[in-house]
């Protein structure tokens, strides 16, 4: 286990010359981008493929140089969550390629594990709400990230904005605090404590919060929801020096447990 826990640490520092390049990527106008001309899905092939869930972004949503709320950390933030995974483990993911899909798009059921971003500006139809509760009770993992309470701008929207849509999506659901002893915690690095999960926010504890099948915490959860702190984050500035390479190291144990946990429940 230690053998791993260096290897991320290792690779993070690997990341520096790709972080460079991407972040160059999205400089220039902070108008509203043409949503499409973000997205570039590629066709299954075997390996891995990050899945980023899209949504029409609600008003007051944050749009960091002119991107979605759905965007905020893309591409780079799955590129290098990728990049760490395939080094740590045996899967071999695509670390270039990403793909970005609606809840109501029928490819959507082909992935296991998809992750949102900014889910307190998630506008969600009746549609949306009936797709996404399919691919759930089908055995699809949900990655909540990056929300907070209070007003706009990175991270806003609220809990309670998150909790009623999931409302909509599973009416039955309770959510449910997570404690270090869950599996999900254990499904690949040993993760001891939730205490040391960096704040992206500077606004108290991060607080992990997940909904179990029949609501069950012995049965799979479903969905897990970093609220009050951004994991992603520190996966996608983790070679800039933005954050101390043990912040990031932390960050990156959860994205890969995630992933894990996903493909195997």
């Amino acid at each position: 286990m230690r053998m791993r826990e260096t290897v991320v640490a290792l690779c993070a520092l690997t990341l520096a010359g790709g972080a460079l390049l991407a972040q160059g990527r999205f400089r220039g106008s902070f108008a509203p981008v043409d949503e499409e001309s973000l997205i570039h899905n590629v066709q299954y092939d075997g390996r891995f493929t990050f899945a980023r869930v899209r949504y029409v972004t609600g008003d007051g949503g944050y749009y960091y140089r002119g991107l979605p709320a759905w965007a905020h950390g893309f591409p780079r933030a799955e590129r290098d969550l990728m990049q760490i995974l395939g080094e740590v483990s045996d899967i071999a993911p695509r670390i270039e390629e990403s793909n970005v899909l609606a809840v109501s798009d029928p490819e959507f059921f082909k992935y296991p594990v998809a992750y949102m971003t900014e889910g307190g500006f998630w506008m969600m139809s009746d549609s949306d709400a009936v797709s996404l509760r399919g691919w759930l009770q089908k055995g699809g993992f949900l990655i909540m990230d990056d929300f907070r309470d209070g007003g706009f701008g990175r991270g806003g929207g609220g809990w309670a904005h998150v909790e009623s849509n999931m409302k909509r999506v599973l009416p039955d659901a309770r959510w449910v605090d997570l404690d270090p002893s869950m599996p999900v915690y254990h499904s690949f690095f040993e993760i001891p404590s939730l205490g040391i999960v960096p704040q992206s926010y500077d606004a108290g504890r991060p607080i992990f919060r997940g909904i179990f099948e029949d609501n069950d915490p012995t049965k799979r959860l479903m969905v897990i929801a970093n609220f009050n702190t951004d994991v992603s984050d520190f996966w996608e500035f983790s070679a800039t020096g933005s954050y101390p390479v043990s912040e990031s190291n932390e960050a990156y144990k959860l994205g890969v447990n995630y992933v894990i946990y996903g493909m195997t429940h």
